[in-house]
């Protein structure tokens, strides 16, 4: 597990703490009802407000959020989250009210015994899909059926990975190797099986969850881990895409907050305002994910084959071991058509005109950016369930294409040229755009990830805080 922090987030007389793992982000929600009064760490007014967070607060003394992800990953600060909500609840030497509600990584188990000892109420928020989340509820049933581990590594190149998993509910057609990676293991204790399992776990005992996602996105997948599950979940509330939900609060208010894990570069902005309209490939696998030499040589052959302009992020250390080194002939042969950065912000880039498709790891992060911006996708998925997203974007929301593990630079000339000329490029673009429209009513007044932030915030924080308020009364 990576390393965590805890955040207080006071507003009208409560306190909501916030356990925020550094492998992914959680979104801090400043609801009307709640923001009428008292003081935030960032104070914005009235407005909703999704303060997205990636690793330590700013207000730590952090100027931003790039991490290194080797010098952050290790478990540490259970007993600090113990520590802090000591401290914030003890009114001799805190001038904030009580907390009210933990709201925790759902894969940080250790709060849910921080909120029993204080009896508050914890609130798990799942960063994944509805769909890998159920892959990783169903890992303890694939351990029953003796489908994992596999026999031996042939397993994973012998055909068994394309079983069908047609026995849990809510994911049709999903095969194996669709399932989040992790099952492809031959250890009976592979520790990230049993991590999971154990994570899981604890869901059963929490107040309530959130999930990133919107119902029309993932409604036959959510339906099954709302009302399929044994024994059943607490209240599930999903409230995504968080970054349409944080549209009212004023961009310059967020100005210095990033929640990416590499420092920004902007003159990616600059270069797409010189081209023409969906006419650039944007390519981006994310912070982590990590290829050969020879994979990186593939796809900017690929790339440059296909003669589309292109904007491709590539980290320093995207080549596992070694430096990302690109052939001096593909630099010279797309300097006229492409841009190489570091990073760029991504949300900005995706949502610029002349952006026509992404080419992305399948990170949950990156799809509902592009969901929201009406961008397809070519899909490489790397760990984790990402293969469970990219089954998902390919099968069922007709958003993407999928590109073979075994990276080839024919394929992905003609998966470029598919996406961004042909007729399923042009069937994806439509269904993109249509998809962006539902997330927009999704999170819009009265719609469904909308109100249901409402009754979250009703539920959870309004209903705690007024029990404190009757408590200290008494």
């Amino acid at each position: 597990m990576c390393a965590s922090v805890v955040c207080c987030v006071v507003a009208a007389g409560w306190s909501v703490c916030v356990q925020v793992g550094l492998d992914g982000w959680v979104g801090v929600c400043c609801h009307r009802k709640a923001a009428t009064a008292g003081s935030w760490l960032m104070c914005v007014g009235s407005l909703r407000l999704l303060l997205w967070v990636f690793g330590v607060f700013n207000v730590f003394g952090v100027p931003h959020f790039a991490a290194a992800i080797g010098d952050v990953c290790y478990h540490r600060v259970c007993v600090g989250a113990h520590l802090q909500v000591t401290e914030l609840n003890n009114t001799s030497i805190s001038n904030v009210p009580p907390v009210s509600c933990i709201v925790s990584d759902g894969t940080m188990s250790f709060t849910l015994k921080v909120s029993q000892d204080f009896s508050i109420p914890i609130v798990y928020f799942w960063t994944h899909s509805a769909c890998g989340l159920t892959g990783y509820f169903h890992y303890s049933h694939l351990l029953q059926r003796g489908i994992i581990p596999l026999k031996d590594e042939s397993d994973l190149t012998n055909g068994y990975l394309d079983k069908i998993m047609d026995w849990i509910p809510g994911m049709r057609d999903v095969r194996l190797k669709d399932l989040p990676s992790f099952v492809r293991t031959t250890d009976p204790n592979d520790f990230m099986i049993n991590y999971a399992i154990g994570e899981l776990e604890s869901s059963y005992k929490v107040s309530a969850a959130i999930l990133n996602t919107f119902d029309a996105f993932e409604q036959e997948v959510l339906d099954a881990i709302k009302y399929e599950l044994t024994p059943p979940l607490p209240p599930i509330y999903t409230i995504g895409p968080l970054q349409l939900l944080s549209k009212p609060v004023s961009e310059s208010a967020l100005d210095s907050i990033g929640s990416n894990l590499w420092k920004e570069e902007i003159e990616s902005l600059e270069w797409l305002n010189s081209k023409e309209p969906n006419s650039v490939v944007y390519v981006n696998f994310g912070s982590i994910t990590v290829m050969t030499s020879h994979q990186l040589i593939e796809f900017a052959w690929g790339l440059a084959n296909s003669k589309h302009s292109f904007l491709w992020v590539i980290r320093p250390d995207i080549v596992s071991g070694d430096s990302a080194i690109l052939p001096p002939e593909f630099i010279t042969e797309t300097k006229e058509r492409s841009l190489l950065v570091s990073w760029c912000p991504q949300e900005q880039v995706l949502n610029h005109p002349s952006i026509g498709g992404f080419l992305t790891h399948c990170g949950w992060n990156s799809i509902l950016e592009s969901v929201c911006a009406g961008v397809p996708m070519m899909c490489w998925p790397f760990f984790a369930e990402q293969q469970t997203n990219c089954r998902y974007l390919c099968t069922k929301w007709g958003m993407g294409m999928e590109i073979d593990n075994n990276v080839k630079r024919d394929e992905i000339e003609s998966l470029v040229k598919e996406l961004m000329q042909g007729d399923k490029g042009m069937e994806m673009k439509m269904r993109s755009k249509e998809w962006k429209k539902s997330a927009q009513e999704a999170t819009a007044p009265g719609g469904s990830s909308y109100l249901n932030l409402d009754k979250l915030i009703d539920k959870m924080l309004l209903s705690s805080f007024t029990a404190n308020i009757s408590v200290q009364k008494k």
